[in-house]
């Protein structure tokens, strides 16, 4: 048997109305009358009627639809983004496409094609840590489909951002480990491709000589965020002549591959060396020692992107401005730099 999907002409030939009427009532037209459009929505929810996205977009140029492309799911930072986004894109009747590019280069742009083949009225993207040509995103903005950067950003494009105080947050959390007492203290930091990462080190680096310690280049080790590679970084600084007491990681994930490389070679947390890490991953406050981090108000990021995002949609390209908004970070302190009393 051949399936049939209702139409408004199904709807509108129930009612014995136009399919003129049925279509303005569908779509909230202040023309229709109330007990018109009630009846509309109930005819079609009983008949399980489904908005034809292809025709309405051919019609109106808008899919009501909005890309979303991050690095990656491995944590849980940018799945609660989405979640922050998705609340208020559902609010203003939006749908969600999203794509994760595993931190590569090439599937961000393949991806960012599927966004474009999908007609998307807007995208917000998170760029991998291979991403040094941002020749596919300049397309959008050429093709006049807004773009809001969040987190790991393209500072050569003149588009709203959504950034944390990256800077200030690393140096926070330097400076509490020397007031905690360390004084040779490793940084194990992120790319330099990725603006966060030397917003951090710069951070780190500051923090150091506000209270007169050496930036000591043997103690700062930049990784490409492949976490296999941190237990051999952290037993090469285990094994230093003079190894430190201290490590900032440039995110939790990092920070906790660090810690259980420190316990297996028998050292004491914080007591020999202390941990801090970056973002309060859902799994910082489970491990033992529980890890001192950074918190991000990390679903107001996606909330704060998706306005930005929103705001421009409903103004010409000519209004667009590049508005950077700033949100700022929380220091919690836990075991892993405070000992625990009994």
């Amino acid at each position: 048997m051949k399936s049939h999907q209702t139409t408004i002409i199904d709807i509108a030939k129930h009612l014995s109305i136009s399919k003129s009427t049925v279509s303005r009532a569908l779509t909230g037209h202040p023309s229709v009358k109330p007990e018109t459009r009630e009846a509309v929505l109930a005819v079609a929810q009983e008949m399980d009627y489904q908005r034809n996205m292809l025709s309405i977009s051919l019609i109106t140029n808008k899919t009501k639809t909005i890309g979303i492309i991050v690095p990656e799911f491995m944590t849980s930072f940018f799945p609660q983004v989405v979640v922050g986004a998705q609340e208020i894109a559902a609010q203003k009747g939006y749908n969600v496409l999203i794509s994760q590019c595993n931190e590569s280069y090439e599937t961000e742009v393949a991806n960012s094609r599927v966004m474009l083949a999908n007609r998307v009225d807007g995208v917000l993207v998170s760029l991998s840590k291979e991403t040094r040509n941002f020749d596919h995103w300049k397309t959008f903005h050429r093709k006049g489909i807004p773009i809001v950067f969040f987190n790991r950003v393209c500072e050569e494009m003149a588009v709203p951002k959504v950034v944390v105080d990256d800077y200030d947050a690393a140096f926070k959390a330097v400076e509490h480990l020397i007031q905690t007492g360390k004084k040779r203290i490793a940084h194990l930091a992120g790319p330099d491709s990725l603006a966060i990462s030397r917003k951090r080190l710069n951070g780190y680096e500051d923090a150091l000589r506000k209270y007169n310690f050496p930036v000591d280049e043997d103690l700062i080790i930049s990784y490409d965020l492949t976490l296999s590679k941190v237990r051999i970084y952290i037993r090469h600084l285990l094994e230093l002549e003079n190894p430190p007491d201290g490590i900032f990681a440039i995110n939790d994930p990092t920070a906790i591959e660090a810690i259980q490389v420190i316990k297996q070679h028998g050292l004491r947390i914080p007591e020999d060396i202390a941990v801090v890490g970056f973002s309060n991953n859902y799994a910082s406050s489970f491990i033992e020692p529980s890890l001192t981090t950074i918190s991000q108000p990390v679903k107001e990021i996606g909330r704060t992107a998706m306005g930005l995002l929103l705001d421009l949609m409903d103004k010409e390209t000519a209004l667009w401005k590049p508005i950077i908004k700033t949100l700022e970070t929380e220091l919690i302190v836990r075991n892993s730099t405070v000992k625990k009393i009994s």
